[in-house]
C-alpha cells in the first residue's frame, strides 16, 4: 500500500472525518466512514430540519453541524488527524478549509477517495458535453463484451452519474472495470487519474464557480495527468481538446466526425472506423444526432483492444438512449412531448435541437452559470419554432435572442412565465398537430430545483396530467 493509502487509512481508523456537504454522495459516504470506525462530523449550509437523511445521519452516530456557520472550525483541535470530505460543488480555497489544511488536515473527496481504494480498472469520462452518455454508453460496451465472452468481469457505473461507487470498493477485484462520470468539480482537486480517459469537449461552461476557462481546463486534465493513466481520448474537432493532446505526454487516440485520421476514431462513408477498419455503420444506432456518434466513437477509442466489433453492434442497436436525453414523454393531440433536462449549456440544446426534423417548441432557462447565450440564441433562431423562457435566466437568454442577426427573419416567437408549470402549459398551448415540445434549458436546474434530474421528473409529471 503507498503512503497516501497508509494516511488515509490511519486518519479515517479511530479518527475524525469532516464531510462537507450531504447531497446524494456523500450520504453512502457517511455510513461508509462510520463503519470503518471514523467519528464523523457532516457539516451543511440547509439547516438540520432541511436535511432529508438528518435522522438516518444521527442513528449512525454522525455529528451534525448545520445552517449558515456550517464551515466554522473545521478539524477542531486536531487538525493533523483530520480529513475532510468536500462535496464536489465546494470550492477546495474556501477560508475555512484552507485554513484547516494549514494546519495539518488533509483535504480529499468521496471520488478521490474511491479512486486511490478501487482495485479495479478505472475508465474516466469528462468534457462539457457528451459526458453522460458516452459514460452509459462505454459501460454497457463491456458488459457485452464481458457477456459474450464468458469472462464473468463486472462493470461498474458511476461517479457523476447514477450511484456512488465508494461502498461497492470492497466488492471489487482487479478483474472488474469502474466507469466514471467526472465533473470538473470532482476533478478540480484530484490528485490521481482514471487508467484510460477521455475528454470529450471543452467549451464554456461553470464559470460561475470556475475563476475563468483556464481554472476549468485544469481541472478537467486532471482525468489523466496522474498516475495510474497511461492512455487518453480527445476531440480532434474541439480547439482546446486539440491543443491537450498535442501536449499530452500519454498513448493519445483522436475522434473526428469530419475527416479521416491516420489514426484514431473517425467517419468514413456512413461508418466509425477505428485505424482504418470499419468498426460500425452509423445506421445501426438506436439513438439520433451526430453528437450520438460521436459519443459512440469516444466508447470505442476508450475500450480499443477490450471491446469487440460484435459487441459494439450489439449495444448501438439495442440501447435507446438515457433518462432526461431526449426522452420521450408521450403524444398528446399529435404533439410529442420530449424531456431533455439534462442540457445544461447552451451547446447541448443545439444538440438536441439537431436531433428533430420539425422545429420544436422549445423550454430554457434556469440557473446561471455566466456562460454566454449568444451561440444559443443563433441555435434557437435557425432551429426553434418558439421558445418560451423561465428560470433566472429568462431575461438574460431572450436579450440575446432578440440582438442575434437572425432574429429578425426567423420569425421565432418568444414568449416568457417566470412558473415553470405555467411555461410548460404555455408551450403545450402553442404546439398543433404534427408539432414537437422540447424542454431542453441550456441553462443548471439550481435556481429551483435539487438537480436536472428532478427538473426532468417535474416537466415529466405535468406532461403526463396535461
Amino acid at each position: 500500500m503507498n503512503n497516501t493509502l497508509n494516511e488515509i487509512f490511519a486518519r479515517i481508523s479511530g479518527g475524525r472525518c469532516e464531510v462537507l456537504g450531504l447531497g446524494v454522495s456523500n450520504i453512502p459516504l457517511c455510513r461508509w466512514l462510520r463503519e470503518r470506525g471514523a467519528t464523523v462530523i457532516g457539516r451543511d449550509m440547509k439547516p438540520e430540519a432541511q436535511l432529508d437523511a438528518a435522522a438516518e445521519l444521527r442513528t449512525l452516530g454522525v455529528t451534525l453541524i448545520t445552517g449558515e456557520d456550517y464551515l466554522e472550525d473545521i478539524g477542531g483541535d486536531v487538525p493533523e488527524r483530520t480529513l475532510i470530505f468536500r462535496a464536489p460543488g465546494l470550492r477546495h480555497d474556501l477560508p475555512q478549509i484552507a485554513s484547516a489544511v494549514s494546519r495539518g488536515a488533509v483535504l480529499t473527496s468521496e471520488m478521490e477517495l474511491f479512486l486511490e481504494l478501487t482495485p479495479a480498472t478505472v475508465i474516466g469520462i469528462t468534457g462539457s458535453d457528451g459526458k453522460t452518455t458516452t459514460t452509459t454508453i462505454t459501460g454497457k460496451l463491456l458488459e457485452a463484451q464481458f457477456a459474450l465472452d464468458g469472462s464473468g468481469r463486472r462493470v461498474y457505473v458511476g461517479g457523476n452519474i447514477g450511484r456512488p461507487l465508494l461502498p461497492l470498493v470492497d466488492e471489487m477485484t482487479d478483474r472488474d472495470f469502474a466507469v466514471v462520470e467526472l465533473s470538473s468539480f470532482q476533478l478540480m482537486t484530484a490528485r490521481r487519474s482514471a487508467h484510460r480517459a477521455a475528454i470529450t469537449n471543452i467549451t464554456p461552461n461553470h464559470l460561475n464557480w470556475h475563476t475563468g476557462m483556464d481554472e476549468y481546463i485544469l481541472a478537467k486534465q486532471n482525468i489523466y495527468l496522474y498516475e495510474p493513466c497511461e492512455y487518453v481520448v480527445f476531440n480532434a474537432e474541439n480547439k482546446a481538446t486539440a491543443c491537450l493532446a498535442r501536449e499530452a505526454f500519454l498513448d493519445v487516440t483522436l475522434f473526428s466526425s469530419k475527416r479521416k485520421l491516420d489514426r484514431g476514431v473517425y467517419l468514413d462513408g456512413g461508418a466509425i472506423c477505428l485505424d482504418g477498419e470499419r468498426i460500425l455503420d452509423t445506421s445501426r444506432i438506436i439513438l439520433p444526432g451526430m453528437h450520438n456518434i460521436e459519443n459512440y466513437m469516444t466508447a470505442i477509442a476508450l475500450t480499443r483492444g477490450i471491446v469487440s466489433r460484435e459487441a459494439i453492434i450489439t449495444v448501438a442497436e439495442s440501447f435507446t438512449g438515457v433518462e432526461h436525453r431526449c426522452e420521450l414523454v408521450r403524444e398528446k393531440d399529435g404533439v410529442k412531448f420530449y424531456n431533455s433536462s439534462i442540457d445544461s449549456s447552451p451547446t447541448r440544446t443545439a444538440a438536441a435541437l439537431s436531433n428533430f426534423k420539425v422545429k420544436p417548441i422549445v423550454i430554457c432557462g434556469g440557473y446561471d452559470k455566466n456562460i454566454p447565450f449568444e451561440p444559443l440564441a443563433v441555435s434557437l433562431c435557425e432551429r426553434a419554432k418558439a421558445v418560451v423562457l423561465t428560470g433566472d435566466t429568462a431575461e438574460k437568454i431572450k436579450s440575446a435572442i432578440i440582438a442575434c442577426p437572425s432574429f429578425a427573419g426567423s420569425e421565432l416567437a418568444v414568449y416568457e412565465d417566470q412558473d415553470f408549470e405555467g411555461a410548460v402549459k404555455k408551450a403545450a398551448d402553442l404546439a398543433d398537430d404534427g408539432d414537437c415540445v422540447l424542454l431542453s434549458p441550456a441553462c443548471a436546474s439550481f435556481d429551483r430545483f435539487k438537480n436536472f434530474e428532478e427538473r426532468g421528473r417535474v416537466f415529466k409529471s405535468i406532461v403526463n396530467n396535461l
